[in-house]
């Protein structure tokens, strides 16, 4: 039989207090059914439940703001006027001409195809950031090896990997610090000198994680000992409830079909 050992648990509120799985279970749908709408109101209504739920659930750090206040907005400026650019004007042939520039006329039609594009899109990208802001990967592959049952080698071998990402940052910085040290020339140039010690470091890094993974029987058996739960509880189950019911309303509402 398989123990368990659960670790106390840090206090989280929330969207950061839900299972990872429940905040992928409850944009899911939302998120297929906005690749195939064509009109602006749904994704606008999609886009605001978004920011609503970040703003109001999640505790967001620079990063967070800057991703939904600069890099979403500018994502939708540049790809309607992408799109805009590029629509067939066949397609959007008898609608008012707003600019012309030698051969190339920009009509009303094409802005609204692209607008349309481009809110789709940061809608898709606002539900999807309702876990992505708000969870962490070591969380996501505890989740997934605790729900859905997914072969602890494979869980575990990933959670492995995501925590050689802060290794190398450490790595880079202290190499960055070495060669200060001795005079080195920063910037662009230097860049070449990282790639030799980051590799041996991070293969180093490797080796002892592999031998610490052996050492611990890791894949000797079908089930491992789990130090830190990630739960299901009712209130996952109620959020995902409760986010296919409004997207149900809101598609039956706004009619984008």
């Amino acid at each position: 039989m398989t123990s368990v050992v659960a670790a106390r648990p840090r206090e989280r509120r929330g969207l950061a207090a839900l299972n990872p799985l429940a905040k992928i279970a409850g944009p899911a749908p939302a998120m297929i059914a906005l690749v195939f709408v064509r009109d602006l109101s749904t994704p606008l209504v999609f886009l605001g439940l978004a920011y609503a739920a970040l703003l109001l659930g999640a505790r967001l750090t620079r990063r967070g703001l800057g991703i939904l206040f600069g890099v979403i907005p500018v994502a939708i400026v540049v790809v309607a006027a992408g799109f805009a650019l590029w629509v067939d004007p066949a397609r959007v042939g008898g609608t008012t001409e707003l600019l012309r520039v030698g051969g190339v006329s920009l009509t009303a039609g094409a802005v609204e195809v692209g607008l349309a594009t481009g809110l789709r899109l940061a809608s898709i990208m606002a539900l999807a950031f309702l876990g992505g802001l708000t969870t962490e990967g070591t969380d996501l592959v505890r989740s997934l090896v605790q729900q859905l049952r997914v072969p602890y080698r494979i869980g575990y071998a990933a959670l492995a990997a995501i925590r050689f990402v802060p290794r190398f940052g450490h790595e880079l910085a202290v190499i960055r610090q070495a060669h200060r040290v001795r005079g080195a020339r920063g910037g662009v140039w230097a860049a070449p000198g990282y790639v030799v010690p980051l590799l041996a470091g991070a293969i180093r890094h490797a080796e002892r994680v592999a031998l610490a993974m052996d050492a611990r029987a890791f894949g000797a058996h079908p089930d491992r000992t789990e130090r830190h739960l990630v739960p299901w509880r009712r209130r996952d189950t109620a959020f995902v409830a409760v986010f296919w019911a409004v997207s149900v309303a809101v598609f039956v509402v706004v009619r984008p079909f």
